[in-house]
């Protein structure tokens, strides 16, 4: 009998460890749905249409070719820019709301989560938006030290990889700046959510910071050079360095 109490101790353990890890998971999926759907897309009810790209079931083909295309379109426009893709984020995409919100969505048009996965709700299913946060993947991807960019930068590239028309003016103009920073950009997530959900400028403002410094070191080959340079560990103040406009200077005009 003495021999059986070690095998019952250690099998409390286990039962209590295995309690532990099923609360843990539990309260995962409870509080961040987000994230479990992510995991396991099907567990939330989504069906694979392709590698890497779930969506609601009971779509009609036209649906389903139009989300196809979308990812496609998406996938093309982070490649183009980068000259090559090497993060590869599933997709979850949704055409009704309540969907969108069953697999942890709110109000925002589409969500990056942990630089791996890209959540697009109705209001999200194109190219634009898609490419917009597959951009946010793909920059973290390449920053294989873990280094650091301001918030301000991370948007406003996803706003150029993106090509977003609300807050770029088109390729053809010699500055697709629409509305210049006044002052300094927000650095932190939680800086530019408050900022931006004040002043939707925001967008266009970092889009203008961006897109003037890529202009001014190469275009392209400026963010492939900034990549590397922090992966060797150079600090991103030492290599961007955002100019303010002058009281004096003229803005360009702000499209709305």
């Amino acid at each position: 009998m003495p021999r059986d109490r070690p095998r019952k101790l250690w099998a409390r353990i286990l039962a209590a460890l295995t309690a532990l890890l099923v609360a843990a998971v539990a309260g995962v999926v409870l509080a961040y749905p987000s994230v479990a759907a992510t995991t396991c897309p099907g567990c939330y009810g989504l069906t694979e249409l392709e590698q890497g790209v779930y969506a609601e079931p009971g779509l009609s083909e036209a649906q389903r070719a139009q989300i196809r295309q979308v990812a496609a379109d998406a996938r093309k426009r982070v490649a183009t820019f980068y000259g090559t893709r090497v993060s590869s984020p599933t997709l979850l995409v949704c055409l009704t709301e309540s969907c969108y919100q069953h697999i942890g969505g709110g109000k925002e048009r589409g969500i990056a989560i942990l630089n791996r996965s890209v959540m697009l709700s109705p209001r999200g299913v194109n190219a634009v938006i898609s490419s917009h946060e597959m951009s946010h993947v793909e920059l973290h991807t390449r920053l294989t030290s873990g280094a650091e960019v301001p918030q301000w930068f991370d948007e406003g590239l996803a706003v150029v990889v993106s090509d977003d028309p609300r807050y770029l003016a088109s390729k053809s103009s010699p500055d697709r700046c629409l509305v210049a920073p006044t002052v300094p950009l927000p650095a932190t997530l939680e800086e530019w959510t408050g900022t931006a959900s004040r002043d939707p400028g925001t967008y266009a403002k970092s889009a203008c910071q961006v897109s003037r410094w890529l202009h001014q070191n190469g275009d392209h080959a400026a963010i492939l050079s900034l990549i590397e340079r922090l992966n060797a560990g150079e600090p991103f103040a030492s290599i961007v360095k955002p100019t303010l406009p002058s009281r004096t200077e003229p803005f360009p005009p702000t499209h709305q």
